[in-house]
């Protein structure tokens, strides 16, 4: 068996072997040109919910996903699963319990307060993006590791280790030069039952993934400026 295949285990508490770690440092001038950048890159980045049903090459999700489970996570213990959708039938089964759901949010469950937050992005209960789209990546947390004898081993900092994974996921399909939306339908039981998930996973995000339609549009949103959010002691 391969490295790459065989079953990951969690560690004893024995300490991992230290291994040597010399990246080449890069020269300042050329450090400060790639961040500049991917600066200017990642600012155009944005959140689509129309999307183009023309197939992606599989082979950039896959690196894109395999990107994000580079991800540091609480005691290395990478408690996340990514499931890659291709199927229409499934996209549709997904599309269509999540509107469920949604439709009930946005009679009232979600509350007034959070309803009138979404108010300006127009968003509402039918969710195109789960069948337009030519694949949907569900992203799956894992509170503990399930061994295949039955035997479980707590995970530490999950919600923090999943969206850091998340966050770099989105990074790598937009760098990739493909679109993606972060949708968080509540609750998303369904989402593990449709996909036959085991008991130790829960969904944590839906994320389509395509081109935007030639007809995309998107809101004008100003995001906050550095002076905004940086404070430096």
């Amino acid at each position: 068996m391969s490295p790459d295949t065989q079953q990951w285990t969690p560690t004893d508490g024995l300490p991992y072997r230290p291994v040597a770690y010399r990246p080449e440092r890069m020269p300042p001038r050329e450090s400060l040109a790639r961040a500049s950048a991917l600066r200017a890159r990642m600012d155009e980045r944005r959140t689509v919910r129309q999307f183009s049903p023309d197939p992606v090459p599989e082979e950039v999700v896959r690196d894109a996903i395999a990107c994000a489970a580079t991800a540091p996570s609480g005691a290395h213990q990478q408690p996340w699963t990514f499931v890659l959708v291709k199927d229409p039938a499934v996209r549709r089964r997904i599309r269509e319990a999540a509107e469920r759901e949604e439709q009930r949010s946005y009679e009232g469950r979600l509350g007034e307060a959070w309803l009138a937050a979404l108010r300006p992005l127009g968003t509402d209960a039918v969710k195109t993006h789960l069948t337009d789209a030519p694949a949907l990546i569900v992203v799956f947390q894992q509170r503990h590791w399930l061994g295949p004898d039955g035997s479980r081993r707590k995970h530490y900092y999950v919600d923090e280790s999943v969206g850091i994974a998340v966050g770099m996921l989105l990074s790598a399909l937009h760098l990739s030069g493909l679109a993606a939306l972060v949708h968080t339908p509540s609750p998303m039981r369904f989402l593990g039952e449709v996909l036959d998930r085991p008991a130790n996973e829960s969904a944590f995000a839906v994320i389509p993934v395509g081109y935007p339609a030639d007809d995309c549009v998107v809101p004008d949103l100003v995001r906050k400026s550095l002076d905004q959010v940086l404070f430096e002691v």
